[in-house]
């Protein structure tokens, strides 16, 4: 199954400040069979070095798609939690839109192994990432999250 998500009414994108800073545009498409493509649009208050995007926002923003690929997989039933990201850096990321895609590579009870990339408008590969992820039951995190704020 195949859904795609470009909707501020969508529970998984809408309201959330950190998807804002990343500059979020849309779920270009997510599948339960662990796949994951955004779009974002980096700004030039992103950028350092003469419109060159800093390199925590390329890191951002493929992590962002590695989770969304997870959750899918799971029935975001499962949150993913990183343990370990490496990414590569191929070439500068620029102001205007890229798109993150990623995917499952291989799936444990507990653990994932998720790889993942960033592309221009252009279909330029501008970074490619590999992450080992620990799934933890989705209600655990809330609840830990509710109490470490006080609700």
């Amino acid at each position: 199954m195949t859904a795609h998500a470009d909707s501020a009414s969508d529970p998984v994108v809408s309201g959330d400040n950190l998807n804002d800073a990343l500059g979020f545009v849309r779920r270009v498409e997510i599948s339960d069979e662990g796949r994951a493509t955004v779009e974002y649009r980096a700004g030039l208050h992103m950028c350092h070095s003469g419109g060159v995007v800093q390199g925590g926002f390329v890191t951002g923003w493929i992590d962002a798609a590695m989770a969304h690929a997870v959750m899918a997989m799971t029935a975001f039933e499962m949150t993913p939690m990183s343990l370990e990201l490496k990414v590569s850096f191929f070439a500068p990321a620029r102001p205007g839109p890229v798109f993150a895609e990623a995917w499952v590579e291989q799936k444990g009870k507990s653990t994932c192994f998720v790889e993942g990339r960033l592309r221009d408008g252009q279909g330029v590969v501008l970074a490619k990432a590999s992450s080992t992820i620990r799934l933890i039951p989705r209600h655990k995190v809330e609840q830990g999250s509710r109490e470490a704020v006080g609700g």
